[in-house]
Protein backbone atom coordinates (compact mmCIF):
# COMPACT_ATOMS: atom_id res chain seq x y z
CA UNK A 1 0.00 0.00 0.00
CA UNK A 2 1.44 3.18 -1.24
CA UNK A 3 0.37 7.22 -0.53
CA UNK A 4 1.05 9.69 -2.59
CA UNK A 5 0.55 13.00 -1.62
CA UNK A 6 1.00 16.19 -4.22
CA UNK A 7 0.45 20.30 -3.45
CA UNK A 8 -1.07 22.64 -5.87
CA UNK A 9 1.43 25.39 -7.71
CA UNK A 10 1.42 28.83 -8.28
CA UNK A 11 -2.18 31.25 -9.19
CA UNK A 12 -3.03 31.34 -5.28
CA UNK A 13 -4.66 27.70 -4.98
CA UNK A 14 -4.48 25.62 -1.71
CA UNK A 15 -2.32 22.65 -1.88
CA UNK A 16 -4.49 19.47 -2.82
CA UNK A 17 -4.01 15.98 -1.86
CA UNK A 18 -3.45 12.57 -4.00
CA UNK A 19 -3.78 8.98 -2.05
CA UNK A 20 -2.48 6.01 -4.30
CA UNK A 21 -3.55 2.12 -2.92
CA UNK A 22 -2.19 -0.87 -4.15
CA UNK A 23 -3.33 -4.08 -3.28
CA UNK A 24 -3.85 -7.11 -4.25
CA UNK A 25 -5.59 -9.12 -5.78
CA UNK A 26 -9.20 -9.32 -3.75
CA UNK A 27 -9.44 -13.27 -3.92
CA UNK A 28 -6.06 -13.57 -3.01
CA UNK A 29 -6.29 -11.12 0.16
CA UNK A 30 -9.62 -12.95 0.99
CA UNK A 31 -7.29 -16.33 1.28
CA UNK A 32 -4.72 -14.71 3.58
CA UNK A 33 -6.66 -13.11 5.71
CA UNK A 34 -8.62 -16.05 6.80
CA UNK A 35 -5.24 -18.08 6.68
CA UNK A 36 -3.97 -15.62 9.30
CA UNK A 37 -7.67 -15.75 11.16
CA UNK A 38 -7.21 -19.31 11.55
CA UNK A 39 -3.40 -18.99 13.18
CA UNK A 40 -5.51 -16.33 15.74
CA UNK A 41 -7.80 -18.65 16.37
CA UNK A 42 -5.24 -21.14 16.75
CA UNK A 43 -2.85 -19.46 19.02
CA UNK A 44 -5.31 -18.55 21.33
CA UNK A 45 -5.87 -21.92 22.91
CA UNK A 46 -3.50 -23.82 24.91
CA UNK A 47 -1.65 -26.89 22.96
CA UNK A 48 -4.16 -29.43 24.23
CA UNK A 49 -2.82 -32.07 26.96
CA UNK A 50 0.16 -29.77 27.34
CA UNK A 51 4.13 -30.01 26.29
CA UNK A 52 4.72 -33.49 26.83
CA UNK A 53 7.52 -33.72 30.15
CA UNK A 54 10.65 -35.19 30.04
CA UNK A 55 11.26 -38.57 31.34
CA UNK A 56 14.22 -40.19 32.15
CA UNK A 57 14.59 -44.13 32.22
CA UNK A 58 15.62 -45.62 35.06
CA UNK A 59 18.07 -48.33 35.93
CA UNK A 60 17.27 -52.04 34.09
CA UNK A 61 16.89 -55.26 35.66
CA UNK A 62 20.55 -55.79 35.13
CA UNK A 63 21.80 -53.03 35.87
CA UNK A 64 19.80 -53.15 39.55
CA UNK A 65 21.48 -57.02 39.23
CA UNK A 66 24.94 -54.96 39.31
CA UNK A 67 23.74 -52.89 41.92
CA UNK A 68 22.57 -55.65 44.29
CA UNK A 69 25.70 -57.92 43.85
CA UNK A 70 28.43 -54.74 44.24
CA UNK A 71 26.84 -54.33 47.57
CA UNK A 72 27.85 -57.49 48.60
CA UNK A 73 31.58 -57.06 49.69
CA UNK A 74 34.47 -59.47 50.46
CA UNK A 75 33.10 -62.02 48.53
CA UNK A 76 36.49 -64.04 48.21
CA UNK A 77 37.30 -62.89 52.23
CA UNK A 78 36.71 -66.28 53.25
CA UNK A 79 39.04 -68.45 51.67
CA UNK A 80 41.87 -65.68 51.44
CA UNK A 81 41.54 -65.91 55.35
CA UNK A 82 41.67 -69.39 55.33
CA UNK A 83 44.92 -69.09 52.90
CA UNK A 84 46.19 -66.87 54.70
CA UNK A 85 45.42 -68.60 58.13
CA UNK A 86 46.91 -72.16 56.40
CA UNK A 87 50.01 -70.39 55.60
CA UNK A 88 50.70 -68.79 59.02
CA UNK A 89 50.39 -72.10 60.93
CA UNK A 90 53.08 -73.64 58.54
CA UNK A 91 55.20 -71.37 59.40
CA UNK A 92 55.32 -72.31 63.10
CA UNK A 93 57.00 -75.38 62.61
CA UNK A 94 56.29 -79.04 61.37
CA UNK A 95 54.46 -80.72 63.88
CA UNK A 96 56.45 -84.08 64.23
CA UNK A 97 55.13 -85.86 67.06
CA UNK A 98 51.61 -86.70 65.24
CA UNK A 99 53.93 -88.43 62.41
CA UNK A 100 56.36 -89.98 65.04
CA UNK A 101 55.71 -94.69 65.17
CA UNK A 102 53.15 -94.75 67.71
CA UNK A 103 54.75 -98.80 67.76
CA UNK A 104 58.26 -97.69 68.08
CA UNK A 105 58.43 -98.39 71.80
CA UNK A 106 57.55 -101.50 70.76
CA UNK A 107 60.49 -101.97 68.35
CA UNK A 108 62.66 -100.18 71.08
CA UNK A 109 61.75 -102.94 73.81
CA UNK A 110 62.42 -105.83 71.44
CA UNK A 111 65.91 -104.89 70.84
CA UNK A 112 66.56 -104.20 74.29
CA UNK A 113 64.76 -107.90 75.10
CA UNK A 114 67.18 -109.42 72.93
CA UNK A 115 70.42 -107.55 73.83
CA UNK A 116 69.18 -109.17 77.36
CA UNK A 117 68.63 -112.93 75.74
CA UNK A 118 72.47 -112.35 74.07
CA UNK A 119 73.93 -110.88 77.39
CA UNK A 120 72.55 -113.98 79.60
CA UNK A 121 73.59 -116.80 76.60
CA UNK A 122 77.57 -114.86 77.32
CA UNK A 123 76.90 -115.19 80.73
CA UNK A 124 75.92 -119.20 80.47
CA UNK A 125 79.06 -119.35 78.43
CA UNK A 126 81.06 -117.91 80.72
CA UNK A 127 79.97 -120.21 83.48
CA UNK A 128 80.37 -122.93 81.17
CA UNK A 129 84.13 -121.69 80.61
CA UNK A 130 84.72 -121.15 84.59
CA UNK A 131 85.48 -117.40 83.64
CA UNK A 132 82.50 -115.73 84.61
CA UNK A 133 82.81 -112.32 86.18
CA UNK A 134 86.38 -112.35 84.40
CA UNK A 135 87.49 -109.51 82.39
CA UNK A 136 86.93 -111.27 79.36
CA UNK A 137 83.32 -111.77 80.02
CA UNK A 138 83.36 -107.92 81.03
CA UNK A 139 84.27 -106.69 78.26
CA UNK A 140 82.28 -108.65 76.06
CA UNK A 141 78.57 -107.77 77.97
CA UNK A 142 79.83 -103.98 77.80
CA UNK A 143 80.43 -104.81 73.75
CA UNK A 144 77.12 -105.84 73.69
CA UNK A 145 75.43 -103.68 76.05
CA UNK A 146 76.70 -100.79 73.61
CA UNK A 147 75.86 -102.47 70.52
CA UNK A 148 72.00 -102.89 72.26
CA UNK A 149 72.28 -99.26 72.44
CA UNK A 150 73.11 -98.09 69.27
CA UNK A 151 70.88 -100.58 67.76
CA UNK A 152 68.28 -99.06 70.13
CA UNK A 153 69.65 -95.43 68.73
CA UNK A 154 69.60 -96.08 65.27
CA UNK A 155 65.98 -97.48 65.58
CA UNK A 156 64.41 -94.05 66.86
CA UNK A 157 66.57 -91.73 64.84
CA UNK A 158 65.30 -93.82 61.64
CA UNK A 159 61.71 -93.07 63.29
CA UNK A 160 62.50 -89.52 63.88
CA UNK A 161 63.29 -88.82 60.68
CA UNK A 162 60.57 -90.39 58.80
CA UNK A 163 58.20 -88.54 60.93
CA UNK A 164 60.21 -85.63 60.01
CA UNK A 165 60.77 -86.13 56.32
CA UNK A 166 56.42 -86.49 56.72
CA UNK A 167 56.10 -83.24 58.98
CA UNK A 168 57.87 -81.21 56.44
CA UNK A 169 56.15 -82.88 53.39
CA UNK A 170 52.76 -81.86 55.49
CA UNK A 171 54.15 -78.40 56.09
CA UNK A 172 54.45 -77.55 52.52
CA UNK A 173 51.36 -79.10 51.23
CA UNK A 174 49.97 -76.75 53.85
CA UNK A 175 51.53 -73.66 52.63
CA UNK A 176 50.84 -75.02 48.90
CA UNK A 177 47.28 -74.95 50.15
CA UNK A 178 47.25 -71.55 52.00
CA UNK A 179 48.61 -70.14 48.64
CA UNK A 180 45.86 -71.81 46.63
CA UNK A 181 43.55 -70.86 49.21
CA UNK A 182 44.42 -67.00 48.90
CA UNK A 183 44.65 -67.22 44.76
CA UNK A 184 41.32 -68.68 44.82
CA UNK A 185 39.78 -65.62 46.86
CA UNK A 186 41.11 -63.09 45.31
CA UNK A 187 40.07 -65.21 41.58
CA UNK A 188 36.39 -64.80 43.24
CA UNK A 189 36.54 -61.40 44.10
CA UNK A 190 37.70 -60.52 40.49
CA UNK A 191 35.07 -63.02 38.69
CA UNK A 192 32.60 -61.05 40.99
CA UNK A 193 33.77 -57.45 39.52
CA UNK A 194 33.99 -58.83 36.01
CA UNK A 195 30.12 -59.94 36.45
CA UNK A 196 29.30 -57.11 37.97
CA UNK A 197 30.52 -55.22 35.26
CA UNK A 198 29.29 -57.53 32.79
CA UNK A 199 25.69 -56.49 34.19
CA UNK A 200 26.10 -53.00 34.32
CA UNK A 201 26.76 -53.07 30.38
CA UNK A 202 24.26 -54.93 29.31
CA UNK A 203 22.04 -53.33 31.79
CA UNK A 204 23.00 -49.87 30.77
CA UNK A 205 22.41 -50.73 26.76
CA UNK A 206 18.92 -51.51 27.84
CA UNK A 207 18.46 -48.78 29.68
CA UNK A 208 19.68 -46.68 26.78
CA UNK A 209 16.69 -48.39 24.73
CA UNK A 210 14.35 -47.25 27.20
CA UNK A 211 15.29 -43.75 27.25
CA UNK A 212 15.10 -43.93 23.35
CA UNK A 213 11.71 -45.07 23.37
CA UNK A 214 10.59 -42.48 25.61
CA UNK A 215 12.16 -39.84 23.83
CA UNK A 216 10.59 -41.21 20.82
CA UNK A 217 7.43 -41.14 22.62
CA UNK A 218 7.84 -37.48 23.32
CA UNK A 219 8.78 -36.33 19.34
CA UNK A 220 5.33 -38.16 18.66
CA UNK A 221 3.33 -36.64 20.87
CA UNK A 222 4.51 -33.42 19.75
CA UNK A 223 4.57 -33.83 16.32
CA UNK A 224 0.60 -35.06 16.93
CA UNK A 225 0.29 -31.74 18.91
CA UNK A 226 2.25 -29.57 16.78
CA UNK A 227 0.75 -30.66 13.18
CA UNK A 228 -1.92 -28.20 12.46
CA UNK A 229 0.40 -25.48 12.99
CA UNK A 230 2.58 -27.13 10.61
CA UNK A 231 -0.25 -27.35 8.03
CA UNK A 232 -0.80 -23.64 8.70
CA UNK A 233 2.92 -23.05 7.90
CA UNK A 234 2.37 -24.99 4.57
CA UNK A 235 -0.24 -22.89 3.35
CA UNK A 236 1.95 -19.46 4.50
CA UNK A 237 4.79 -20.66 2.16
CA UNK A 238 2.38 -21.86 -0.48
CA UNK A 239 0.85 -18.15 -0.54
CA UNK A 240 3.90 -16.53 0.00
CA UNK A 241 5.57 -17.68 -3.26
CA UNK A 242 2.76 -18.29 -5.67
CA UNK A 243 2.30 -15.04 -7.86
CA UNK A 244 0.24 -12.36 -7.25
CA UNK A 245 -1.75 -9.59 -9.21
CA UNK A 246 -2.41 -6.21 -7.45
CA UNK A 247 -5.26 -3.95 -7.83
CA UNK A 248 -4.78 0.02 -8.04
CA UNK A 249 -7.56 2.55 -6.16
CA UNK A 250 -6.75 5.99 -6.72
CA UNK A 251 -8.05 9.01 -5.08
CA UNK A 252 -7.87 13.11 -5.63
CA UNK A 253 -8.74 15.53 -3.75
CA UNK A 254 -9.24 18.61 -6.21
CA UNK A 255 -7.35 22.30 -4.18
CA UNK A 256 -9.95 24.60 -3.02
CA UNK A 257 -10.13 28.34 -5.43
CA UNK A 258 -8.70 31.49 -4.35
CA UNK A 259 -11.37 34.43 -5.29
CA UNK A 260 -8.42 36.86 -5.86
CA UNK A 261 -6.05 34.66 -7.60
CA UNK A 262 -9.17 33.76 -9.55
CA UNK A 263 -9.73 37.53 -10.91
CA UNK A 264 -5.95 37.89 -11.20
CA UNK A 265 -5.82 35.02 -13.83
CA UNK A 266 -9.29 36.23 -15.61
CA UNK A 267 -7.62 39.82 -16.13
CA UNK A 268 -4.09 38.57 -17.28
CA UNK A 269 -6.65 36.44 -19.27
CA UNK A 270 -7.99 39.15 -20.86
CA UNK A 271 -4.94 41.31 -21.44
CA UNK A 272 -3.22 38.65 -23.81
CA UNK A 273 -6.69 38.51 -26.14
CA UNK A 274 -6.26 41.98 -26.56
CA UNK A 275 -2.55 41.92 -27.56
CA UNK A 276 -2.91 39.25 -29.73
CA UNK A 277 -6.39 41.11 -31.81
CA UNK A 278 -4.34 44.56 -32.31
CA UNK A 279 -1.46 42.19 -33.95
CA UNK A 280 -4.00 41.37 -36.75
Amino acid sequence: MSFIFGGGGGGGSTSGTQVSIAREAPEVESRKLALYDQAAELAKDPIAGGIPAFQVAGPSGLEQTGFSQAGVTGVGAPATAMGIGSVLGSMQGPNINQFLNPYQSYVTDEIARQGQMASNQLSASAIGAGAFGGAREGVQQAELQRATQANIGQSMAQGFNTALGAAQQQQGIQQAGGQLLGALGGQQQAMQQADISSLLQAGGVQRQLGQQALDAQRQTTLARQYEPYQRLEFLKGIMTNMPTSQSAVTATTAPGTNPLAQAAGTGIGAYAAYNMANRR
